[in-house]
Parts: structure tokens; C-alpha cells; sequence
């Protein structure tokens, strides 16, 4: 009797234990920078507060730094199934379709505002894309406005004919064309290794991205010309979100609003503290020259027409919600 009793209880535990282990979901969330970046701490609280909301019936594992699948392939990942959120950079996938890249235009959107208001202009375009593929946008956040690392002084665009330019999207290569320089693909996560390398003499990137790689070692001079701000933005597998309950579906939609509103709050912040982390680690911090921020000016203009005519419509009507 003792015995049928154990056996009974033993299996009620385990029918139990099974119960919750059902229960709990595990979610992977892919990121192409490192533990370090103000992105990364983002997501790292997003997941807390779900993880808390949920009271653990969703956990979220960020893998930061490319260490699960490098900056190009998150997208795809996301979309078939392979990790059910991450992190992806959307000027990257500009080729793909030219709304991605709307932030990516030099000029068009200089400060967080204008970022700010550029993003509801291409939200509802970004929505509808992403659901089309099987996808959903959670939130996004801007990175810091971008800026050209040089080793050398650069006067006007001109002196940057001929370098090694380290592109990262359509946009950034399109400026290395338009300037004379010579683009090289390289991804954050190979930034620091490429300069030490000497693949890399010039990019233009955040300031944010200049403390993560340590550029002040590597290159001499920082010009703040504040061309765009790019934004990051956190998607989701609609399968893998429409499995979740309600409650659970309600607290991952509440935890993004807050960390979109923490994350544009962060970008700001960072962007004036990693201008004074260059300055105390030696590199120069100026503003352009007058010819060179209006050599870079004419350059937005004409990838601000090269985009208008590829994103046709579309574009069109983003630009007019932006320009209201």
C-alpha cells in the first residue's frame, strides 16, 4: 500500500513538474553589440521585466555581440523560426526595401526629434512590412547622431578620397561612392580588428560605437556632423508571439513601450558621455568645417533623390508624413 501510495505522489510531482515546464517559454534574442552598448543593457531590462511580469513564464536570453548569429542574418533568423526575437540594425536591410532605410539618409533627420518624428512617419510603413513577413515590431530606438572618424584632418570631402571607408549599409556605402573612398563591409562586432588591421582608415559611426570599439585608439580625429541617427529596432516571430497567452502577450507589448521610452532617453544621454569618453581618451572632437559639412549636405541631397526614386510611392508618402 506504502509503495502504491510513493508511486502515486511521484507521479503527481512529476505530472506537476511537467505542467510547469510547459508552461515556461524560452525565447532567444539575438544582438550584433556587445554587453556593453546601451542597446544591449535595453534589452537586457526588457527581458528582465517580462521575465517579472510573467513571474518567469517567459524567459528571454539575449545573446549580444553576434555571439549567436552576425548583424546580417538576425533578420532572417527572426523570420524563420530560428530565434524568436532580436535586435536588427534597419538601415542594414535598405537593399531589401528602401523604407528600411529611411533613416539612413544623410541630412534628412539630424537630431532626436526630427529621429523621433521620422520613426512615426515610417512606423506605420515599417508595421505593415514586417507583418507581410511573418513579423512584428516591438520597438525601436535611435542610435546616437552619426559622425566621421578620421585618421586624418579632413578639411572637406575630398580628403577622404581614396580611404578605406567602413560600410555597414546600403546608405554608408553609397556615401563612400559619392566621396571617392573605397567601402569595406565590416560589422561592429570586426570594427576594432579592422582598424587594427588596417582594413578600416575611416568610418562614420556614433559615438556611442567609438567608446564600444575603442576607436580613440586606432584613428585621430572625431567630427561631429550629426548626418543621421540610425535606429535599431526589436523584432518578433508572430508565430512564436501569437503562441504566447494573453497576459504573457500583454506584458512582452507593455515591456516594449517602456523600453523604447528608456532607450531614446539612454541614446541621448550616451551621446553626450561618449563625446567626453573620446576627448579623455584622446582623440579630437570638432565640429566640421563649413565646406565640409556642406559637402556632406550635398551628398544627403542627392541620396535623398536616389531614394525617392526607388522607394517610389511609398517613400513619397513617408517623406510627406515626415515633412508635415
Amino acid at each position: 500500500m506504502k509503495r502504491r501510495l510513493f508511486t502515486l505522489t511521484l507521479a503527481a510531482s512529476a505530472l506537476a513538474f511537467g505542467s510547469h515546464a510547459q508552461a515556461q517559454t524560452r525565447w532567444d534574442l539575438p544582438s550584433a553589440y556587445p554587453a556593453s552598448n546601451f542597446h544591449t543593457a535595453n534589452l537586457n531590462q526588457f527581458a528582465a521585466d517580462i521575465d517579472q511580469a510573467t513571474g518567469g513564464k517567459l524567459k528571454i536570453t539575449v545573446h549580444a555581440n553576434a555571439s549567436l548569429f552576425r548583424a546580417p542574418e538576425i533578420k532572417r533568423a527572426v523570420q524563420g523560426g530560428q530565434a524568436q526575437i532580436g535586435e536588427i540594425l534597419l538601415a542594414a536591410y535598405q537593399n531589401e526595401w528602401e523604407i528600411f532605410g529611411a533613416d539612413g539618409i544623410p541630412f534628412l533627420a539630424t537630431s532626436y526629434d526630427e529621429s523621433f518624428k521620422l520613426y512615426q512617419a515610417q512606423k506605420p510603413f515599417l508595421e505593415k512590412k514586417l507583418d507581410e513577413q511573418g513579423m512584428m515590431l516591438l520597438y525601436a530606438v535611435a542610435w546616437p547622431p552619426q559622425g566621421i572618424y578620421s585618421k586624418k584632418p579632413l578639411n572637406s570631402a575630398a580628403d577622404l578620397r581614396g580611404s578605406k571607408w567602413r560600410a555597414y549599409s546600403p546608405s554608408t556605402t553609397r556615401i563612400a561612392q559619392l566621396v571617392g573612398a573605397q567601402p569595406v563591409t565590416v560589422q561592429a562586432a570586426e570594427l576594432s580588428q579592422a582598424l587594427a588591421t588596417g582594413v578600416v582608415e575611416a568610418n562614420m559611426t556614433s559615438g556611442a560605437t567609438g567608446v564600444d570599439s575603442k576607436l580613440y585608439e586606432h584613428l585621430k580625429y572625431y567630427y561631429d556632423v550629426q548626418a543621421w541617427l540610425p535606429k535599431n529596432a526589436v523584432i518578433a516571430n508572430k508565430r512564436a508571439f501569437n503562441a504566447l497567452d494573453k497576459a504573457t502577450q500583454d506584458a512582452v507589448l507593455k515591456a516594449a513601450t517602456d523600453a523604447e521610452k528608456r532607450g531614446w532617453e539612454a541614446s541621448r544621454k550616451v551621446n553626450a558621455d561618449t563625446l567626453a569618453t573620446l576627448k579623455a581618451n584622446g582623440m579630437e572632437v570638432l565640429p566640421p568645417s563649413a565646406q565640409l559639412k556642406a559637402d556632406m549636405e550635398k551628398v544627403g541631397e542627392t541620396m535623398l533623390k536616389e531614394w525617392l526614386e526607388k522607394a517610389g510611392p511609398e517613400g513619397q508618402a513617408l517623406l510627406a508624413a515626415f515633412r508635415k
